[in-house]
């Protein structure tokens, strides 16, 4: 039990900028293994921010809880995802060949492709947020929508993560740690924490919102074994952030649909 609770702690410093017990070892080994609750953070980030903006829209107006509640989440972990998107914004757009991409999404400046797409990203997640707040000021819609995105989307991280090879061959990469696939038992472990928040929901929400997650993975697999025959740290953040994008997009036309 210990171990595995070590194993949570490795993937929350790992993944979020949340300070974990100084007796909690850390190795490339033990990074891999951690892999398997890369889903679970989810539930610590997403819990975060949905409780961050039900307090929030008790005195704000909701369209202001929403985008304080994303600062936070992005405060949580350091833009780490939101980092990747750019990235491969700039290194999928303005790349034309394998070794292209790789030199573009490892340069540290942010391009035109990144700066846009990042833009566009945030302003779509909290113009999504903002219609799931609907009428009522304590906006529950958005606390739920919060709680279910933040895990579902980081399984399909970790789904490309498990299917497709890391293409970076430096050592240096931040990746490296996590870049094998995972064992029968984490990867059962990582699909329960990703799916059991769809419980939260309605059945005809949660099967859109799993759609739309699966959706996004099937594609951005596909499009990365396309372009550069496997998977970079960047290209995960960009599925973490594309399929979370696409959760909000589904609960949003699942409560049009249902209304």
């Amino acid at each position: 039990m210990r171990d595995q609770l070590e194993l949570f702690f490795t993937a929350l410093g790992f993944f979020t900028r949340l300070p974990v017990p100084a007796w909690v070892p850390w190795s490339s080994e033990r990074m891999h293994h951690a892999a398997r609750y890369f889903a679970l953070v989810g539930w610590v980030v997403g819990g975060a921010g949905a409780l961050g903006y039900l307090a929030l829209a008790w005195l704000l107006p909701p369209a202001v809880a929403v985008v304080l509640s994303m600062a936070l989440t992005i405060r949580l972990t350091g833009a780490f995802h939101e980092d990747g998107f750019a990235d491969s914004c700039d290194g999928l757009g303005g790349g034309w060949d394998k070794a292209q991409i790789l030199a573009i999404m490892k340069d540290s400046r942010i391009g035109s492709y990144g700066t846009i797409g990042m833009v566009l990203m945030l302003l779509a997640k909290a113009a999504a947020l903002v219609e799931l707040a609907g009428p009522a000021v304590q906006g529950a819609g958005v606390a739920l929508a919060l709680l279910v995105a933040h895990p579902l989307s980081r399984l399909a991280a970790t789904v490309v993560l498990h299917r497709l090879p890391y293409v970076r061959a430096d050592d240096s990469a931040k990746s490296v740690a996590v870049a094998r696939p995972l064992a029968p038992a984490g990867l059962a472990l990582a699909v329960a924490s990703g799916l059991l928040p769809l419980l939260l929901l309605p059945p005809a929400a949660a099967l859109c919102a799993l759609l739309a997650a699966a959706a996004v993975t099937t594609w951005s697999a596909r499009l990365f074994q396309r372009r550069l025959g496997g998977y970079t740290g960047d290209l995960l953040g960009a599925t973490q952030q594309a399929s979370e994008l696409a959760i909000y997009l589904a609960l949003l036309a699942a409560s049009r649909l249902a209304s």
